[in-house]
This record gives structure tokens, C-alpha cells and sequence, in this order.
């Protein structure tokens, strides 16, 4: 019996995956105040300019700009202070020619003028007159309307991931609830002998399940819902009765094998029979990870991660999240969160096979430093302590010391 068959580069991996996809998630409508994370359905737009009115940018006084012209501290304008608007009043009087008015921060810019002079260039002569020491240009120290934003101007896109900032815009805008996409159904399945449930203690031959948790904690930071169905045995009928149990109400579907050759066999008999076209690749040619599955089950992708914890939380970084980020309708742009570093250490690699490495970041004159790790890449503590990873491309044999490389964070 062949092992592996149909081996694939990562990138074409991920490709095979999200090509079959038929189709994204349905949209659900949700306040605004809980979008936080999530994708937004489609383009959203302004149905209000902001501001409404002109509005000062400075404390100080409201004027005519053309009467502070040639205004210096050796020869000052004179304005006579007719009123004060603060935040949340609006004004009723209109300026006139050699008038000003007392202006806040924020508050609403006076009929007649139109700009504002800094406090620090006024002084007092007394309540009713102010020197003005520095000319000001029509606008200035204002806010036009609709300069922040215009109606009908977009303010979110179709597939954007919604930021604390972007809430902020939409309730600024009155827009209280929003569409969005609904969480893609991740249903997991650990499979093996060998596991137990965490909160057992393992005898020598047995190890807590991890990637249940682990694959789950993935699958909710890239914003999918996580279904655990558990510890499975190594059993073709009970793997086959918890899949089907679950088909329907998943859009992606993961086993977690065991660490044994006979457990990956099953998975893949499983897959076989939950339905066609089955399974599409067994093994990537990556590191760590080699032994992962790719199938589809009618338009439900399916993956079949390697029992590692290690391997397990790489391969599905690199494969299951794309296919959650598609289903989810996020914007390819930003589906891997990536820096730019340079590289403190030589990295070496076998070429013909894409390796990762985990590495530490750290800052040199501004410059981000990457340092790898080289513990046992199948240790799971070597990744916690790490901050990302590298990607050594498959056609090369390894990377050098001062090269810029990309980091794929945690």
C-alpha cells in the first residue's frame, strides 16, 4: 500500500481547495456595536455627509478670514466678540464685518464666517474686544461638511473585516445595524487511540487530545464557528457515523488523525465514503506536515490534518484558514497577517520540499529582526514561545542571514 499519493506543493494545495469552492457563506444583519471581527456582506455607504455643518478644528475665535489680513503682533486686528458657541449649541446670530465669536473644538461654525483664529494668536483686550496677531485663510481651522466623509461614498467594502475603527464610522453615521457574513460551521474530528480527553491524566501510552482545541482556537481567530464533536476511535463505522452526523450543518470539515499509518488509512477510507468526488491529495510536499489530506465531499471541503500538534496547527494555518477565509467572504488581501523582517540566521532546507520555520521577532533601529527557532519543530512549546513562522520556498535550499523574508504571525 502507497502512503502517500498525489503529493502537492502547498500553494497548489491551498489552490486545489478554494477553487472547488462553490460558494460563500449567507449573510445574517447584526448591531453594529458587535460586528467586531466580522466580514461585512457587501459595500456599505454613507447615507449622511460628516460633518453636517462646518465645525471648528481649534478653540479660539470665529471670524471673517479678510478681517485678519496683515494682522502681525505689531499691528493686531481688532474684532469685537459678539457671542460664544459651544459644543452642542447652534448658533442664531450671523458675523459680521469686524466681528468674532468665542469657538470651541467641535462646535459649529457661526453664519458669516469662515475660519477660525487659534486662542494662541488672540488676546484680550476686554469682554468685548480680542487682538488677533496672525492672519487666517478662508477654511482654515475648519472642517467642511462632508470632508470626513460624503454621501453615497463607500465606507466599507463587500468582505472587509471590520475594525474597532470602523464601527466607530458606521454608528457615527447612525448606522446601528449591518450585514455580514455568517460564520462558516468548522466541524472537527479527533481521531486515535491514543487520545484522551484533557482532563484525564494519560498513561505512558496515551497523550490529552490538543488538536481539538487547538484547531478550534485557529478556526475562531479566522473567524469561523468551531462544532468539537470530539475523540473518535479508530473505527471506520464510528469516523463514518460522526462525519455524517455532521455533514449537512458543516461548510468545512476536519479530521484530526492519529499519529499512526493506520489511522490515516482510515481517514482517507472515510472520506471515500462519505461521498464523491472523495479525496484529491494525500500529502504536501512541507514540512512539517507532509501526511495531510485534501478531499471534497459534494461542494464541502474536506482536510485530513497530520496528528502532530505542530504539524496540525501549521497545515491548517496555511490550508484551513485560506478555505475559512473564503467561505467567510473576507477580501484575499487580508486573509495571512505578514511582516516583513530580516533575517538574523542562516536557515537551511532541502530543496524540492517548502519548509517552515518558527522565529522570534525582535527590533533593531526600527528595523524588525527575525530569528529562527530551532528546536524540534514537532514540539508544541517551540511554537508558543515563537511569534510566526518563515516559509523556505520549495525551489530553494535554504535562506541566508540579512535577507528580508516575509513572517506569517501567530
Amino acid at each position: 500500500m502507497s502512503e502517500f499519493f498525489n503529493v502537492l506543493a502547498p500553494i497548489d494545495a491551498v489552490n486545489l481547495m478554494v477553487n472547488r469552492l462553490q460558494s460563500v457563506t449567507d449573510f445574517e444583519t447584526i448591531p453594529t456595536s458587535n460586528a467586531m471581527g466580522r466580514i461585512s456582506y457587501q459595500n456599505i455607504l454613507s447615507t449622511e455627509n460628516l460633518p453636517s455643518v462646518p465645525r471648528s478644528t481649534m478653540d479660539g475665535i470665529a471670524v471673517r478670514s479678510i478681517d485678519t489680513f496683515g494682522a502681525t503682533e505689531n499691528l493686531p486686528a481688532y474684532l469685537q466678540i459678539v457671542d460664544e458657541v459651544s459644543m452642542g449649541i447652534e448658533p442664531k446670530i450671523f458675523l459680521n464685518q469686524g466681528e468674532a465669536v468665542k469657538t470651541y473644538t467641535g462646535s459649529m461654525l457661526v453664519n458669516g464666517a469662515d475660519a477660525v483664529v487659534m486662542v494662541e494668536n488672540t488676546q484680550t483686550v476686554d469682554p468685548t474686544i480680542t487682538e488677533v496677531f496672525k492672519p487666517v485663510s478662508a477654511g482654515e481651522n475648519v472642517i467642511q461638511v462632508g470632508e470626513d466623509i460624503k454621501i453615497g461614498e463607500t465606507i466599507l467594502e463587500s468582505g472587509s473585516l471590520i475594525r474597532p475603527q470602523d464601527i466607530g464610522g458606521l454608528i457615527a453615521l447612525g448606522i446601528t445595524v449591518i450585514p455580514v457574513h455568517k460564520k462558516p460551521n468548522v466541524t472537527i474530528i479527533s481521531t486515535g487511540d491514543e487520545l484522551i480527553h484533557p482532563s484525564k491524566y494519560p498513561s505512558p501510552a496515551q497523550i490529552r487530545d490538543i488538536n481539538t482545541y487547538t484547531i478550534s482556537a485557529l478556526t475562531m481567530e479566522a473567524g469561523g464557528n468551531p462544532i468539537e464533536v470530539g475523540i473518535v476511535e479508530d473505527s471506520i463505522e464510528l469516523q463514518l457515523q460522526s462525519a455524517k452526523n455532521t455533514l449537512k450543518k458543516s461548510d468545512l470539515l476536519v479530521f484530526s488523525a492519529g499519529s499512526s499509518v493506520s489511522s490515516r488509512d482510515i481517514t482517507v477510507k472515510v472520506i471515500n465514503e462519505l461521498g464523491k468526488p472523495g479525496v484529491l491529495a494525500h500529502g504536501i510536499s512541507f514540512k512539517p506536515g507532509k501526511p495531510t489530506i485534501l478531499a471534497m465531499i459534494g461542494d464541502t471541503p474536506v482536510i485530513g490534518l497530520p496528528g502532530n500538534p505542530v504539524s496540525a496547527s501549521v497545515v491548517y494555518k496555511m490550508i484551513g484558514v485560506p478555505i475559512i477565509n473564503y467561505l467567510s467572504g473576507k477580501k484575499p488581501n487580508q486573509w495571512n497577517p505578514k511582516i516583513k523582517a530580516v533575517l538574523t540566521q542562516d536557515v537551511p532546507s532541502q530543496s524540492g520540499r517548502q519548509d517552515t520555520v518558527q522565529v522570534n521577532l525582535s527590533d533593531k533601529c526600527g528595523i524588525p529582526q527575525a530569528s529562527p527557532s530551532f528546536g524540534n519543530s514537532n514540539l508544541i512549546f517551540t511554537m508558543i514561545r515563537s511569534d510566526g513562522y518563515l516559509t523556505v520556498p520549495i525551489d530553494k535550499g535554504g535562506l541566508y542571514a540579512g535577507e528580508e523574508i516575509d513572517v506569517t504571525l501567530y
